[in-house]
């Protein structure tokens, strides 16, 4: 196992540092059914941190609970080592957590680029009447958020499309643009849920090659949920393994692709 009380140094050389989200003994209900099972695991500044597990593990559940949507009935929640009490969604992104979706939620009629522009809104502050006559601050704020838009898209690479109602674009570019609306948000934690879902080969390459610039790029900390373990194993640090609500492994791609219990959850023979 990796020592990670101060960090720890990749295979490839990269610095991970200390502890920026912790979940300790995490107990989630819906009425009488329990969606998560006294889970504890960290997440690391500069890593890729994996949630896997069979359908209905809880990984959605978890990404709600770290994202702040779910208050979880037992166990607390630490954020650069503060516990967090209970926030709206809007006050988590103030913090610095931006996310995708499962399903996409993005604003179909508006353009790449007004909808990439949404994703600024935390960095807005002028007054309403300085933003109905564009002057002084809001002018200001206007222009370094454009700025930072027209960064991301050319970032990951949608420059052609940046006029283009999201309703016309084919599904895997879509997912870019929900990438690009989290990222413009300048998050310290980047949760992606599902992002490889529904994409073709040549999609997911494209994806898994922005993930790791992005990390790299941007030393953007980012869990991220994902079905297709090639990917998983392939783009993560550490990974974190779920099911029925229970974590089951935790450690490196290597450690875990190793743990028979996981193998016997994945090959659907261990669940007593």
């Amino acid at each position: 196992m990796l020592d990670q009380s101060e960090g720890y140094i990749t295979e490839d050389g990269r610095k991970i540092g200390g502890v920026v989200m912790e979940m300790k003994n995490i107990t989630l209900r819906f009425g009488g059914v329990v969606a998560i099972k006294d889970i504890s695991f960290d997440i690391r500044q500069g890593e890729i941190r994996a949630i896997i597990g069979p359908n209905g593990a809880g990984k959605s559940s978890m990404l709600n609970v770290i994202s702040g949507f779910y208050k979880p009935q037992e166990g607390e929640v630490w954020f650069h080592g503060e516990k967090r009490g209970p926030m709206k969604p809007f006050e988590v992104a103030r913090q610095g957590i931006a996310r995708t979706f499962q399903n996409i939620a993005l604003f179909e009629g508006m353009t790449v680029l007004d909808n990439v522009m949404t994703g600024r809104l935390n960095h807005m502050s002028a007054s309403f009447l300085d933003q109905a006559i564009w002057w002084g601050k809001a002018e200001r704020e206007e222009v370094a958020n454009r700025e930072k838009a027209e960064e991301i898209i050319d970032f990951l690479e949608i420059q052609s499309i940046r006029k283009t109602p999201v309703g016309r674009l084919p599904y895997g570019l879509k997912k870019r643009v929900e990438l690009a609306r989290a990222l413009v948000a300048e998050p310290k934690l980047l949760l992606l849920d599902e992002p490889m879902a529904g994409m073709n080969v040549e999609e997911k390459e494209d994806m898994s090659r922005f993930i790791l610039d992005v990390n790299d790029e941007y030393g953007t900390t980012i869990a991220l949920i994902e079905h297709d373990m090639g990917v998983v194993m392939d783009l993560s640090d550490r990974v974190v393994v779920m099911d029925y609500g229970k974590k089951i492994g935790d450690g490196t791609p290597d450690e875990v692709r190793s743990n028979q219990e996981v193998i016997d959850a994945y090959l659907g023979v261990s669940h007593d």
